[in-house]
This record gives C-alpha cells, sequence and structure tokens, in this order.
C-alpha cells in the first residue's frame, strides 16, 4: 500500500512539472507567463502586458480528445468596448517540438488604433 502511494504522488508531482510558458515583450519589456494544466478554461484571466494589452494561456490535458494549448491577445479598450480580441492561436497536445522561438515561432500581435506592437513565443516544458 505504501508503495502504491508513494508512486500515486510521483506521478502527481509529474503531472504538475510540466508547463506553458510564453515569453512576451511590449515597450522594451519581456516577460514570462507561466500555465500549468487548467482543470477548467473558463477560470483562467488574461495577464495585462503594459497599459494596453492582455494576454491569456491556457493549457488544457483533459479531456484528452480537446487537449489543446490556447493563446488569446486582447486590447484592453474603453468601456463600453471593453476588451477586443486582436489574435488567437491553437496549438494541438503535446505541441510539435520546441525550436529557437518554442513550438509557435515568434508571433507578433499589431493594434491599429494606438499602434502598439506586442511579440510572443511559447514553449513546452515536461
Amino acid at each position: 500500500m505504501k508503495r502504491l502511494l508513494l508512486l500515486v504522488a510521483c506521478i502527481c508531482s509529474l503531472a504538475q512539472a510540466e508547463t506553458v510558458d510564453c515569453h512576451v515583450s511590449y515597450g522594451g519589456e519581456t516577460q514570462v507567463i507561466r500555465a500549468h494544466p487548467a482543470t477548467s478554461p473558463y477560470t483562467v484571466a488574461p495577464v495585462s502586458i503594459g497599459s494596453y494589452f492582455m494576454f491569456r494561456l491556457v493549457f488544457e490535458r483533459q479531456p484528452a480528445d480537446q487537449a489543446a494549448i490556447k493563446l488569446y491577445t486582447y486590447a484592453d479598450r474603453e468601456p463600453p468596448q471593453g476588451a477586443v480580441l486582436l489574435h488567437q492561436a491553437d496549438y494541438l497536445y503535446p505541441p510539435a517540438k520546441n525550436g529557437r522561438y518554442g513550438f509557435t515561432g515568434l508571433q507578433r500581435v499589431y493594434e491599429p488604433i494606438r499602434d502598439g506592437e506586442l511579440y510572443y513565443w511559447c514553449e513546452w516544458k515536461k
């Protein structure tokens, strides 16, 4: 019984170690946004990037037939408009092998009203 509990604990810690890290750059600053597998995609909130962009990273492994990594970039506009989706990307899980710029390659998102530009790339870590 003790061996079984130890095995379950090891498997759980390995599962928690898996992450997706997105390197997001805007206005000369880069931050890393990390995601662990989410139990519900609806609970994952976007992260503010500068004063105008928001970036949302959703990492889903279950159910297996819907497993994916989903990336969203929004412009945070004034009410009543609020957040406006500028870019969305979906990747199958597990993603393809990481290259120089992870599994996404270097992505650029433009916002035409304020002439803003955000760059990102994401890597999968086991």
